[in-house]
């Protein structure tokens, strides 16, 4: 697992590891009961703060993605892709919630609403 951060890009150094680490638990590049890197040896390899990968881990904790285990370090959990999916279900129905409210006070029916979902999720996924 390759970690890259960028002191230019607008989101924190944490939030960039953290984001990284969640999208290589999901793709499954990192499995679960896998070990990640200890925190001294991340921010030694990225050149940065030990407390910045300490801030990332404990967030990627509090997610329930890793587990930290004293002396021994920080593995993949095991619940962590059912969690997340949920998460993620739950930001799109918020967001599908405000493109309702949206159409209906525009007018757009349903049909258009869903055959516009559709050409866009095709879209994106190549097809």
């Amino acid at each position: 697992m390759e970690i890259i951060v960028s002191n230019k890009a607008s989101r924190p150094l944490y939030e960039q590891i953290s984001s990284q680490i969640k999208a290589a638990i999901m793709s499954g590049e990192l499995k679960a009961g896998e070990a990640i890197p200890s925190v001294r040896s991340l921010a030694k390899s990225l050149h940065i703060s030990i407390l910045t990968v300490q801030k990332a881990y404990a967030t990627l904790q509090e997610d329930g993605f890793i587990e930290t285990t004293a002396g021994k370090g920080c593995y993949v959990s095991a619940q962590n892709q059912d969690f997340y999916l949920e998460e993620q279900q739950k930001k799109i129905e918020e967001k599908f919630a405000e493109a309702i409210e949206i159409a209906r006070t525009s007018g757009i029916s349903l049909n258009k609403l869903t055959d516009l979902l559709t050409l866009m999720y095709q879209e994106d996924d190549g097809e």
